[in-house]
């Protein structure tokens, strides 16, 4: 694989020399005709695959009749997403949005105006080392990983990063009188598939509410059914504040949204928020599609499923494989912790017709689509395993 320039472009993205022109299912085929398994769902966000026929016909029936309007007016499927997204999350009411990004800086923009509103001319919002929020300035700022701030300084002040999955330095930063809210992933996606201990989320909130503290989960790389449960915080008994989340929510269409609940759900008042395409009725309908497809054809269950047996099969081909530290997984949110550098497997795998990714330097990270066959789930996971052998065997 090697890096394709082309002059018009802007040379923040290293891709391979591979260009995609259709997709069917879990399987991409490039423009010379070759076939992929698309093991990484354009990062999260296919989770019911390429060119799903009933997807496509919403997209087509809703472009036939309405695109845009901005959000000076109603849009009546705006209202229905909000109202499905609410009633699957326990939230109150939503804001849309375009990407991840842009949803976590609306949920920064809630914690910060909670915070004005209580009085305090200067607060902070605690995240996690190892998190990744987006590109955009606020939520960079609240990223966790200093290799992703480089060349961008100065950060947005108001920001503290503690440990993630450590009870104990939580509860001090919390207890911090200006502290105004408190930004997690349930699981760390870019910082590794990183799952923490059992309860933490229960904790956390517990924490929040004795401090009178916003709980603010970043769900947009786990959320929509990626983890076996329509959001990752539901493997535990509790409710956040404010939730984001994208990605999956439109299946590749562009959308966002910030859920919120409680004081957190009172915040924005006309004119302090806003954007001009969120939730216009395009990606809504893409997203109401996405979430009655989801439920109709039992996908949470079915993630939850293969999951289960995608870490089954790589621990069984790589438990004695000197240099394999751990597999690990939720639902279809997988990783392979190498104990090196091992972005080669990403190659490797490609060569063999596999798509995957390496995140965190050596975490071979697999998103697959929900919509997998038992067949093409086993073939990911014996191709994956057999690509970190051969590295392993080369990289003594």
């Amino acid at each position: 694989m090697h890096t394709n320039t082309t002059s018009s472009l802007m040379s923040n993205y290293g891709r391979p020399t591979i260009t995609f022109e259709r997709g069917e299912g879990s399987s991409l085929y490039s423009i010379d005709g070759r076939e992929f398994i698309d093991a990484l769902s354009g990062i999260a966000v296919c989770g019911l695959g390429h060119a799903h026929p009933e997807i496509r016909e919403a997209l087509c029936t809703q472009a036939g009749k309405l695109v845009h309007t901005s959000n000076l007016y109603g849009i009546r499927v705006q209202g229905e997403l909000a109202e499905n997204l609410t009633k699957l999350s326990g939230m109150r009411n939503a804001f849309f949005c375009n990407s991840g990004a842009e949803a976590n800086e609306a949920a920064i923009k809630i914690a910060r105006k909670y915070g004005h509103q209580r009085g305090i001319s200067d607060p902070i919002i605690v995240c996690m080392h190892g998190s990744f929020h987006g590109r955009t300035m606020g939520a960079l700022s609240a990223t966790g990983n200093a290799k992703v701030h480089e060349g961008f300084s100065p950060l947005l002040e108001g920001f503290e990063h503690i440990e993630y999955d450590d009870i104990d330095e939580a509860s001090s930063a919390l207890e911090k009188a200006n502290c105004v809210a408190l930004m997690v992933e349930p699981i760390q996606g870019e910082g590794g598939v990183v799952i923490p201990s059992r309860g933490y989320l229960t904790r956390l909130r517990e924490l929040c509410d004795e401090n009178n503290v916003l709980l603010m989960l970043d769900e947009v790389q786990s959320g929509i059914g990626r983890t076996g449960k329509w959001f990752a915080f539901q493997h535990e008994k509790l409710l956040p504040d404010v939730l984001t989340i994208a990605k999956a929510l439109g299946n590749g269409v562009p959308i966002g949204a910030c859920l919120a609940k409680g004081a957190a759900s009172e915040v924005l008042s006309p004119g302090t928020h806003g954007s001009t395409f969120g939730g216009n009725p395009l990606a809504c309908s893409a997203a109401l599609k996405v979430l009655e497809i989801i439920q109709r054809d039992s996908l949470l269950d079915r993630a939850a499923k293969l999951g289960r047996l995608m870490v089954r099969r790589l621990n069984d081909m790589l438990c004695d494989v000197d240099g394999v530290v751990e597999v690990r997984g939720k639902g279809l949110m997988l990783g392979i912790t190498i104990d090196r550098p091992c972005a080669e497997i990403v190659n490797i795998c490609f060569e063999r017709g596999i798509l995957i990714n390496v995140t965190a330097g050596n975490i071979v990270r697999l998103l697959p689509p929900l919509i997998l066959s038992d067949e093409t789930a086993e073939a990911i996971a014996i191709g994956v395993a057999e690509a970190v052998v051969f590295f392993l065997s080369k990289s003594k």
